[in-house]
């Protein structure tokens, strides 16, 4: 079993490096929606041609290479904890302090909004596509496509001059919303398979889940920068910080936590002032450097997987129709979240057309919810929801990923 985790990985870190060598070559994207594209590309062309390879049905032979893989489990519970870490690291923690209750709101209340307001969106469009689809589904859905990437968006930040408020407001959102997002989801499945509770409990539940999750990721970076305080050798600071975004993820889930929330809470104590004048020198850029290079592996093999995973969808019309009408229900419903849930200080900011504008265009949806869509039980309504969740995860990358630093600029060409 060991040889065969270390054969898939070797597998994926040689695509990986091949379609990152033919996008610098021949597409020059940047690197992971160059690496996604070439897969969804030849991804297209192996089901073309599948019918005509006679004794291979290579349809069959990609599901059990991405079931072996098991991408929903090796997303969630092992690389989305390295990867929202590595994010949480880049955080200008004193603008995100100084906006915290925009950022607090727009995780949270913005959230809630896009989910009820796609599911609702959602629910009248299935049926005249001749689809059942009960409204607790379309909430499924809804939770599923609510939270923004916090890999791409933090990816694309680093290349767009957008104002330090602005990042810092985008950056939080993007990093909590991801367990704002997975709690409404598993609060949704557990309505549908009867384990669901009182309204009054599950809000109680989900606020209680929100806070304690991230009371727990500070209480874990705290004792991470204690025991860092006491020694000077960087590399076990640097294991220190490994053992913080692993040890905060997996105790988390053990304690029915919100992994996500817990895990961006501890990383953001390695910013502190405190956790600063606590490492050493050379301990912070071992912990920069080591966290950075894996933030872009990671993300580079994230975005070879979410390309393979065309082979996971059920091929028929009224799924790809839905999906396409998902696609501008999507940013729509994205920018009436940010604005009715950032309402209260958007009316003060003097650029509150631009910032509804590029944070609208700048959600973009990503791996965790492909791994989300995958996770959902066998049932008859998995296959057109996860039709729907790759069309609108695949436009966001490409479509909304390449354009928009021409937003940005169009609003803040002088930054």
């Amino acid at each position: 079993m060991p040889t065969e985790v270390l054969g898939w990985f070797a597998a994926l870190a040689g695509l990986a490096t091949l379609f990152g060598f033919l996008n610098e070559k021949f597409f020059r994207l940047p690197t992971t929606i160059g690496i996604m594209v070439i897969a969804v590309l030849i991804s297209m062309v192996l089901l073309v041609i599948d019918p005509w390879v006679p004794g291979i049905d290579l349809h069959i032979l990609a599901q059990r290479a991405l079931t072996a893989i098991d991408f929903p489990h090796a997303l969630l519970n092992i690389v989305l904890s390295f990867l929202l870490f590595a994010a949480s690291l880049q955080v200008d923690l004193e603008q995100l302090w100084a906006r915290k209750f925009s950022v607090l709101t727009l995780a949270l209340i913005g959230t809630l909004l896009a989910v009820a307001l796609f599911s609702i969106s959602m629910w009248f469009v299935f049926p005249l596509l001749g689809i059942n689809m009960p409204f607790v589904w379309c909430v499924v859905l809804g939770a599923v496509l609510a939270p923004t990437d916090p890999v791409s968006v933090v990816g694309m930040l680093r290349r767009m001059g957008l104002p330090a408020p602005l990042q810092a407001i985008f950056t939080g959102e993007s990093l909590f919303n991801d367990g704002i997002g997975v709690l409404a989801f598993g609060v949704a499945l557990d309505f549908i398979t009867g384990q669901g509770a009182s309204g009054g409990s599950v809000f109680w539940r989900f606020v209680l889940e929100a806070l304690g999750s991230g009371f727990f990721g500070v209480l874990m970076g705290w004792f991470a920068v204690r025991f860092m305080r006491r020694t000077h050798d960087s590399h076990l600071e640097l294991l220190a910080s490994l053992t913080l975004a692993a040890g905060t993820y997996s105790l988390a889930g053990v304690l029915h936590m919100s992994g996500p929330i817990a895990t961006v809470a501890a990383g953001l104590m390695l910013s502190t002032g405190a956790a600063q004048r606590a490492i050493s020198r050379r301990g912070k850029r071992d912990i920069y450097a080591f966290w950075t290079l894996s933030d872009e592996i990671l993300n580079a093999m994230l975005f070879l997987l979410i390309g393979f995973q065309i082979f996971a969808l059920t091929f028929q019309f009224s799924y790809f129709v839905a999906a396409l009408v998902a696609i501008p229900f999507s940013i729509v419903v994205r920018a009436m979240s940010v604005f009715l849930a950032s309402l209260p200080f958007l009316v003060r900011e003097p650029d509150r057309v631009g910032m509804l504008a590029v944070m609208t265009w700048g959600g973009l949806r990503g791996g965790i919810s492909i791994s989300l869509a995958l996770s959902l039980p066998d049932a008859p309504e998995r296959a057109p929801l996860l039709a729907v969740c790759y069309g609108v995860v695949v436009f966001t990358i490409i479509a909304q990923g390449l354009t928009i630093e021409r937003v940005a600029r169009r609003f803040y060409h002088s930054e």
